[in-house]
């Protein structure tokens, strides 16, 4: 009996580099992909808030008037900059198009004083938009008229509903195969392990005792192979970011450290669960079962 142990023991020799290699390669994966969907949203985010609502005014307004109408719009929750452009300014940007001088054709500057707003991202689409210019036009004594490229605006908010869509639908199944490879690799991991689970078992050991050890190793190796993961995306990003300069402007370093918790929970998680459940599998098996 004692040889049987001993044997089954040394047979049953915990292996865990496998395990460890294959769960940071999934968690790699998990976490590139959530990368890429990061730098998505703050890419969108950034589309919409390119885009200008232009307030035009009336040309009898008082400066006063224009006060008010500046606090009001400032105020807004939509809000995002404000800006108020004379007729001289406005005139100066035309120009600067390299548009023709309408002053050998006009006595007067016909560019009317306007403000130029920029809304937070949220409020960039048709619904949204169409309220606010309903809103602002109201304000009629002051206000002659709103516009924004409606065109631009349909066309962002078709493309971000779709991409959304697409988005939760690959995101689902991959975190639903990332659990499964997961739970897998750490199933087949344990499978080397049943001789000494059972051994334990025949010698007299709880399941609380024969249980602890995997399962703080379980948290162990989960919490390195995310950390490993980790720091193979960092390396990725930071490539990536050397020859595509402009994804360091989508970098939301925020929203990295909750991906980066995300994978080490994700990691703990996932292995402490394979590792007990196959522990209390194999418990319950007898022991012919095992071979």
């Amino acid at each position: 009996m004692a040889q049987f142990g001993k044997a089954s023991a040394k047979r049953s020799k915990p292996s865990y580099f496998m395990s460890i290699i294959g769960v940071t390669i999934v968690l790699f994966f998990v976490g590139t992909f959530g990368w890429l969907l990061l730098n998505a949203s703050r890419y969108t985010e950034e589309l919409k808030e390119g885009v200008k609502m232009q307030v035009y005014l009336r040309n009898n307004v008082t400066t006063d008037d224009v006060e008010l109408l500046k606090t009001y719009i400032a105020g807004q929750p939509y809000t995002r900059t404000l800006e108020y452009i004379d007729k001289e300014t406005a005139k100066a940007r035309w120009l600067s198009g390299d548009e023709s001088d309408f002053a050998e054709l006009l006595d007067e500057n016909p560019l009317p004083n306007h403000f130029e707003v920029t809304l937070k991202s949220p409020y960039v689409d048709k619904d949204s938009m169409s309220t606010i210019k309903a809103d602002l036009e109201s304000q009629d004594v002051v206000v002659q008229q709103v516009k924004y490229p409606t065109k631009v605006v349909e066309s962002i908010s078709t493309s971000v509903r779709v991409g959304l869509i697409v988005f939760a639908i690959m995101a689902a199944v991959f975190c639903i195969l990332s659990i499964v490879l997961i739970d897998n690799t750490i199933r087949l991991a344990m499978y080397s392990n049943r001789f000494l689970i059972k051994t334990m078992q025949m010698v007299g050991a709880t399941r609380g005792f024969i249980a602890r050890p995997m399962n703080v190793r379980a948290v162990i190796n989960g919490a390195l192979s995310a950390l490993i993961a980790i720091a193979l995306i960092y390396l990725g990003m930071i490539i990536s970011e050397y020859f595509l300069p402009y994804l360091r402007d989508l970098r939301d370093n925020n929203k990295l450290i909750i991906l980066f918790a995300f994978l080490i929970l994700l990691g703990i998680s996932i292995t402490l669960f394979s590792t007990y459940r196959s522990v209390v599998k194999y418990l319950k098996m007898k022991l012919d079962e095992l071979y």
